[in-house]
């Protein structure tokens, strides 16, 4: 996937055969894998049976009845799902021909659509300089054509003001008042400030941190003498790279902006995805859904190699 459609219809289209068609392939139908944790009520108990998820296991009966039983849930008859979208300059940093937000693009459209196909309902909040627009949730194909279209037809910013991802989540907590699903999907160049809201987000609503890279922020080849920008305020300097020394601090400042983003994000006990630039979309959702599950699988005392009567749970 390289460039965007121009036409909504067109990008979706192509979406929906070339990433949901194998998605469909590994989930098997079931795309709760990719969210696990939302739109849930206990409904009932019953013996555990091979093939459970094991982070179900109701270990308090388990003990006292000496056999492992399960919690049954009843789903939600509708999710809403939110996508809290940073648009801000430096979204539009590319070192290929795909930018991050093309990236962002391909994900939301890849989402909202796997999504509504399932009865759900999607909106989406976009942030620039400010909160720009703002989507209502609602269902089906035509709507998130709809979400698309506004998606596509919002601006490439050449400079904004400081980008503050707190201005986007203080709005989220004002307008998204009914528990919900959500993603908020940025580079996570902002200034500080955006750590509580997302935490106190966090505590209403299942949420999602989605980080769009590339792979220039992180590590920085010998290039020469180079150009840079900076996206967010358009000032230009030249850098020699060939210096080692000053890639050597370059490395050491990106290090410390992604220890600060991830631990701000376990604090608030949000799982992030991480997603580059010449990453594989698929790839990177199924890796994600792997991470969850396994963290459950850890969370309840088990490992792969742990067994119930001889079987591998």
């Amino acid at each position: 996937m390289s460039t965007l459609a121009r036409k909504p219809e067109q990008l979706l289209e192509r979406l929906e055969w070339t990433v949901l068609r194998r998605l469909d392939g590994f989930l098997q139908g079931d795309y709760r894998t990719l969210f696990r944790g939302f739109g849930l009520d206990l409904a009932d108990l019953r013996e555990y049976q091979y093939g459970d998820d094991i982070r179900h296991i109701d270990w308090n009966v388990t003990a006292r009845l000496a056999t492992p039983y399960v919690r049954q849930f009843n789903e939600d008859r509708e999710v809403t799902a939110w996508f809290l979208l940073d648009l801000s300059p430096s979204i539009d940093f590319g070192s290929s021909e795909r930018k991050k937000r093309t990236v962002l693009i391909e994900l939301v459209t890849v989402l909202a659509r796997l999504l509504t196909r399932h009865g759900n309902r999607v909106g989406a909040i976009f942030y620039g300089r400010k909160v720009e627009q703002v989507i209502p949730a609602r269902g089906g194909r035509h709507h998130v054509l709809r979400l698309l279209s506004s998606l596509l037809a919002q601006p490439e910013l050449s400079s904004a003001p400081p980008t503050n991802l707190r201005d986007l989540l203080e709005a989220t907590m004002r307008l998204v008042t009914r528990r919900s699903l959500v993603f908020l999907v940025s580079d996570f160049f902002s200034a500080p400030g955006w750590e509580r809201p997302l935490a106190l987000i966090a505590q209403r609503h299942e949420t999602l941190a989605v980080r769009v890279f590339d792979p220039l922020e992180v590590d920085l080849p010998d290039l020469g003498m180079l150009l840079m920008r900076d996206s967010e305020t358009g000032e230009q300097v030249y850098v020699d790279t060939h210096d080692r020394a000053f890639r050597k601090r370059f490395f050491r400042v990106s290090e410390e902006h992604q220890t600060r983003m991830h631990e701000a994000l376990t604090d608030a006990g949000v799982d992030a995805l991480e997603l580059s630039t010449r990453d594989d979309l698929v790839e990177s959702l199924l890796r994600f859904a792997d991470m969850r599950r396994e963290r459950g699988m850890i969370a309840s005392g088990f490992t792969p190699t742990n067994h119930w009567g001889g079987r591998a749970v």
